[in-house]
């Protein structure tokens, strides 16, 4: 009995001490984009499933924590998960256009039914930067979602996010100011267009107003706002791409935007 409570109190300690450093890892990286809600809300995931940022478990995207599929992984070791299995959904994969579907059930206990989950990828849904690697990417997500499901989690992970699929590193920065664009929300959670495109302007760190004007010609209207969704999400698609293509490249093409700006002004 003595030997419990005091291991209640150790780790009750070590929950403390980690909820310190998740509030304090968050300010240093995030900036003035943490507000109280946000370190609530990171309290609440550090006290219940001991994410730590530190470990890269838990991401601060667009106002909203999402989860990693490492620190999914590390909370089911540490909770004893008894096995995770996947299978690839052939009925309803293409090889041919690189799309793949997995299921994955996660047992937290021998002969316990099991959380199903399911995760898709193909070229339009995952980063340039893991083209070809799809297959994985789609037995990954299924994977994440199963162990959400499993263990009560409602953040979405990383990894699901239809346009990223791999964590952000968070710096700290002064607001930029950000640009207008369609701003219809997904119908599956996935942050709005107008966020996902100041996520991309952060990231490759791109001058906004320009990225404004490209976005513009790039749909063929005056304003951005004025676009189609399938517009604004092409565009998105376009710009990721080039930037992690070729960000010289395309730093040259915004800067035309500014020149032609001067010359009409």
């Amino acid at each position: 009995m003595t030997h419990n409570v005091c291991m209640n109190k150790k780790t009750s300690r070590s929950r403390q001490s980690l909820i310190h450093s998740n509030c304090r890892l968050a300010s240093e990286l995030w900036g003035t984009e943490i507000q109280k809600r946000h370190l609530q809300g990171l309290q609440d995931l550090t006290e219940r499933f001991g994410f730590s940022i530190g470990r890269g478990e838990v991401q601060l995207l667009n106002g909203n924590w999402y989860v990693t599929h490492a620190g999914l992984l590390r909370l089911a070791q540490c909770r004893r998960c008894h096995g995770i299995k996947t299978s690839l959904q052939k009925d309803v994969s293409d090889p041919i256009a690189n799309r793949w579907v997995f299921k994955a059930t996660v047992y937290q206990t021998p002969g316990a039914r099991g959380f199903v989950g399911y995760g898709d990828a193909d070229p339009s849904n995952v980063s340039p930067l893991v083209h070809g690697a799809e297959m994985r990417m789609a037995e990954t997500r299924a994977v994440s979602r199963a162990l959400r499901k499993a263990y009560g989690i409602g953040p979405c992970s990383v990894e699901e996010l239809g346009y990223l699929s791999s964590p952000v590193v968070p710096a700290a920065r002064k607001g930029n100011a950000t640009p207008h664009s369609n701003g219809n929300g997904s119908s599956n959670g996935q942050p709005r267009l107008r966020d996902r495109l100041c996520l991309l302007i952060r990231q490759h760190q791109l001058d906004p107003t320009l990225v404004k004007r490209y976005a513009a010609d790039f749909c063929g209207t005056k304003e951005l706002r004025e676009a189609s969704r399938d517009l604004v999400e092409s565009f998105i698609t376009h710009l990721a791409e080039w930037a992690t293509r070729d960000r010289a490249g395309l730093l040259c093409k915004l800067n035309s935007f500014a020149q032609s700006q001067e010359v009409h002004s």
